[in-house]
């Protein structure tokens, strides 16, 4: 490395530092990057690849401009790169060779904090594992932009913490480097998450306060080590972290990654964005922090039957006072990011219109505690009583701020007049000296008769008298002192002209000085703020969501559920919340869903295109809409409590993970089986087609018996295996019902309605005459049904013929005994069967075994 030069060096030193990151080097007015970091950089950003003379070579070298860096830093960050901001820290005048730098932050996918990498109304999360005991995980993850930090236990291995970290949109975790591989290459690999090490675990003292909730020292570890890589990476004060909120899972409904994209709860699956999702139906909040707990309610909706009443009673507050509501509304629009603001005070970045907003904030949580009294619903006046409307913090701000600050806090222009009386003299001292230049021109124009004269000012040269060369001849003899000739003038300084120039500039550089040490000092001071402001923004939060909730329920026509103890579910006219905003022609069709004790399973049949998998999404998000605390698409809902929503609806392939579309098929369904309990709800749709007809219809079947038998949960099972609905006559608990569908003048007509019984056609191919295909080929389809269904009849004839051979045969074994006069060999084995523990397609392929032997 000696042979660098000494530039490249200090690089090549602090590179060495940040392997996994690429060095923004501060050069001047550019960042700098070279070697594999230029070469990769150039690539990604689309910018052009040069070299430098490094010493014994050139070296590759590309670079960005300091003032637009932040939009190359996030099209880094957004596709998972670490930025490590590596800048000057001493003054390059003082310096004794190459000028002193560090590296003062590193920006990484889960640390961003600058708005504009952001979107307002997300979390941006970073999450940390940490293994505790066997096959037990500790997960806490942490909104760097707000001060957030939650934590939670796994005991079932790293299953249910991909499923988290799937649902919250984590973009970076934190491990320990004793992580096994085949978890690393899960979490990068599967879920595109960037990882970093960190192994430090243990907490300062002056930061143990954010543990107070936690009492395990394993737990504590787990924190600090999530607390460590952020100190280490940001460099700066952390005071607006806020302490640690234990999950319990038992609180929450648990919706597992599967249900959550299937759902569309979040975003669709096709297009993989907001609109279209139950997210975008619900969201009526008028505040980015609003829209951000909106999200986290809909990945946990609540257990607690008391919470649950306690939103639906203030969203059916809101929803009996329109006036109020709408001026609420008005109030909450005007109030900005607060959750956001408090973390850019602490961490140093924020600046004066920041506060500008903060105190425009505050401004209106008056209004809003007014506006609350007015409401008849006890619960929202309550909330009034709560809040501190910050009056001094309001005060302080008023009397500080300029009202209309420039976006830079070093160039003055930020603070008030009469906020400080040193910094009003300043200002004084440069108004009237600048008036004093303004009357100087004036009185040299008359003084010299020359009306094109002028004073000037260059940072260079200072103030100057400005004369034309034709107008030369006209000054007075020694009247002026010589400064700078120009090509068509000269310009001159008098000392009376450089003493107000010393003055003036004096005061400039001494106010400008001055504020900002002013604005520091005031940011300091908001700082003592923080906690107030967070609960105040948690405060503000809640009343945004739930009359988001009532503004929906008021719109789409929502009513308030009821809920019972018994795991009855009777749901009249139901809706789908999404589709009925988003149908295209025509009312959506609503359907009920009824079922008590007597009834745990729907099997329902029916056309595609009929609305089965519209119907059972609609009772989960019915579901899942009441227990956030928002009314529902529907007549009326009496719900049980659901504790855990499982789904297999759609499917697609998992290429990373090597897995056919039925291998996940399979895998939702197991997860399923295994975690439901008779307090949950599964939906299983078409389960089983993606192999052969027997080995699907055996499958669907065996679980439709599972679940009966030993899960007992409510289920909603769809199936175009028609002979499954045979199983009413066996099930006691499974009903069939279809959505029926009719045929009019050779076309068939969809009701989208839920009828009892089972269906007597699928209708496919008056499907794919609805779409279109052609003619000549929907003539053949149906020419070959018929020729199928008559084949069909035929075998059926003959399998009845040799079912009752089968059965003589059977008989014959069991009556008589073998040639040697013992029991028949057949007769044995068949006594031995286990039948309960064997598949329908295990039993058939057992029966023709010992038909076999019998012939």
């Amino acid at each position: 490395m000696s042979n660098f030069t000494p530039m490249i060096q200090q690089y090549l030193t602090i590179k060495a530092q940040y392997k996994d990151a690429f060095l923004f080097f501060r050069l001047g007015d550019f960042y700098e990057m070279f070697f594999d970091d230029a070469i990769k950089a150039s690539k990604e950003l689309e910018i052009t690849l040069t070299s430098r003379d490094g010493g014994q070579e050139r070296v590759p070298m590309c670079g960005v401009p300091y003032h637009a860096s932040e939009n190359y830093i996030k099209q880094l960050v957004s596709k998972g790169y670490k930025v490590a901001i590596c800048e000057q820290v001493e003054d390059p005048k003082e310096a004794k060779g190459v000028v002193k730098r560090e590296v003062v932050q590193l920006i990484t996918p889960g640390t961003v904090m600058e708005g504009s990498m952001l979107d307002e109304r997300e979390n941006n999360f970073l999450a940390a594992i940490s293994p505790l005991e066997q096959e037990t995980y500790l997960l806490s993850y942490n909104d760097l932009t707000t001060g957030e930090t939650w934590m939670m236990k796994y005991e079932n291995g790293m299953e249910g913490i991909i499923h988290e970290l799937f649902n919250l949109s984590v973009k970076e975790v934190v491990i320990p480097s004793t992580l096994s591989d085949e978890d690393k290459l899960f979490l990068e690999k599967r879920l595109g998450i960037t990882l970093s090490v960190e192994d430090q675990i243990d907490l300062p003292e002056e930061y143990r306060y954010l543990v107070k909730n936690l009492e395990n020292e394993g737990y504590i570890q787990g924190f600090a080590r999530l607390f460590q890589y952020i100190h280490r990476t940001q460099k700066r004060n952390l005071d607006h972290l806020q302490p640690v909120s234990w999950i319990n899972q038992e609180q929450y409904m648990q919706i597992d990654m599967y249900s959550r994209r299937n759902l569309e709860l979040v975003e669709t699956l096709r297009k993989q964005g907001k609109k279209g999702s139950l997210l975008w139906v619900l969201d009526q909040t008028v505040t980015a922090m609003g829209a951000r707990l909106l999200k986290k309610w809909l990945e946990r909706p609540l257990l607690s039957l008391d919470e649950i009443e306690s939103r639906h009673k203030k969203v059916q507050g809101f929803l009996e006072q329109m006036f109020q509501r709408e001026a609420l509304r008005d109030a909450l629009s005007n109030v900005y990011d607060l959750e956001r603001l408090a973390g850019r005070v602490s961490y140093g970045n924020v600046n004066a219109r920041d506060l500008l907003q903060l105190k425009k904030s505050l401004g209106q949580v008056p209004m809003i505690m007014d506006l609350l009294q007015e409401f008849s619903e006890t619960e929202l006046k309550r909330l009034s009583y709560t809040m501190d409307p910050l009056s001094d913090l309001y005060a302080l701000l008023d009397e500080s701020l300029h009202e209309d600050p420039p976006l830079s806090i070093k160039e003055g222009g930020v603070m008030k007049d009469g906020y400080n009386q040193v910094l009003d003299d300043y200002r004084y001292a440069m108004k009237n000296g600048k008036k004093w230049i303004v009357e100087l021109e004036q009185k040299e124009r008359i003084a010299t008769g020359i009306k094109s004269l002028k004073i000037g000012f260059n940072k260079v040269f200072g103030y100057y008298i400005e004369v034309t060369k034709s107008n030369i001849p006209n000054l007075p003899e020694g009247r002026y002192e010589r400064k700078q000739t120009l090509a068509n003038a000269e310009r001159y300084i008098t000392p009376e002209l450089k003493e107000k120039e010393s003055l003036i500039l004096e005061a400039e550089e001494k106010s400008m000085g001055l504020e900002y040490d002013l604005f520091l000092e005031l940011r300091q001071k908001v700082k003592e703020y923080i906690p107030q402001l967070q609960l105040l923004a948690e405060q503000i939060s809640q009343l945004d969501v739930l009359q988001g909730f009532a503004v929906a329920s008021e719109r789409y026509q929502y009513i308030r559920p009821s809920f019972t103890n018994d795991r009855k579910v009777n749901i009249s006219e139901g809706r789908h919340p999404v589709v009925e905003q988003v149908i295209e022609s025509g009312e959506f069709v609503g359907n009920d869903t009824v079922m008590d004790n007597g009834t745990d399973i729907f099997l329902i049949t029916g056309p595609n295109m009929s609305g089965k998998s519209t119907y059972m999404r609609q009772v989960a998000l019915i579901a899942i809409m009441a227990q956030i605390g928002c009314f529902v698409p529907c007549k009326s809902a009496e719900l049980p409590i659901f504790d855990q929503i499982f789904t297999r609806i759609g499917a697609a392939d998992d290429l990373v993970a090597g897995q056919s579309t039925f291998m996940v098929e399979m895998l939702e369904a197991k997860n399923a089986l295994t975690n439901a309990t008779e307090n949950s709800l599964i939906l299983l749709d078409e389960i089983g087609r993606g192999t052969s007809t027997y080995d699907g219809m055996a499958l669907a079947q065996a679980i439709i018996e599972y679940i009966h038998e030993h899960v007992h949960a409510k289920t909603l099972f769809s199936t175009h295996y028609h002979e499954l609905t045979d199983l009413e006559q066996q099930l006691s608990k499974l009903k069939n019902v279809h959505v029926r569908a009719e045929e009019y003048e050779g076309r068939v007509v969809f009701l989208h309605k839920l009828f009892d019984g089972a269906a007597d056609e699928s209708y496919g191919i008056h499907v794919a005459k609805l779409a279109q295909l052609p003619e000549l080929l929907i003539d053949r389809a149906h020419t070959l049904l018929h020729q199928w269904e008559k084949a069909s009849l035929r075998s059926t004839s003959k399998e009845t013929n040799n079912r009752e051979e089968q059965l003589e045969l059977f008989e014959e074994a069991t009556t008589k005994k073998s040639n040697s006069g013992k029991e028949h060999p057949v007769v044995k084995e068949l006594k031995k069967l286990n039948l309960l523990d064997m598949t329908p397609l295990d039993a058939i392929n057992k029966l023709y075994e010992l038909q076999k032997k019998l012939k």
